[in-house]
């Protein structure tokens, strides 16, 4: 078992994001996930990230706030427990049009080794 307690937990800098703040919870240790990591995004208002595609699939798991998500044609917002599944090579794009911070979990395999 590896315990990655919130007051530890490290910030990371995800790319073609604005006005949002992370942490890794697991993934990218020796000792964590060997398929996949789990980071949790902080929106503020007017945050957001993309738009863009990444080769990768993802979940992502609203804690509080909403967000809104467009994938394609498809825009929806993501209430607190809602959570979406976006294919890899999909381009998204993510929203916070609230006036409060959204919160959300994220999910991923790892990039592929070069």
């Amino acid at each position: 078992m590896k315990v990655t307690r919130f007051t530890e937990a490290a910030p990371y800098a995800a790319p073609n994001h604005y006005d949002m703040r992370s942490l890794r919870l697991q993934g990218f240790d020796p000792a964590g996930p060997q398929a996949f990591w789990t980071g949790l995004s902080h929106f503020l208002p007017g945050g957001g990230a993309g738009p863009d595609a990444s080769p990768l699939e993802k979940v992502y798991v609203m804690v509080a706030g909403e967000l809104t998500v467009k994938v394609g044609d498809t825009e929806v917002v993501l209430g607190p427990m809602d959570s979406c599944f976006i294919p890899g090579g999909e381009t998204r794009e993510v929203k916070n049009n609230a006036n409060s911070v959204a919160t959300m979990l994220v999910v991923m395999p790892y990039p592929p080794k070069k």
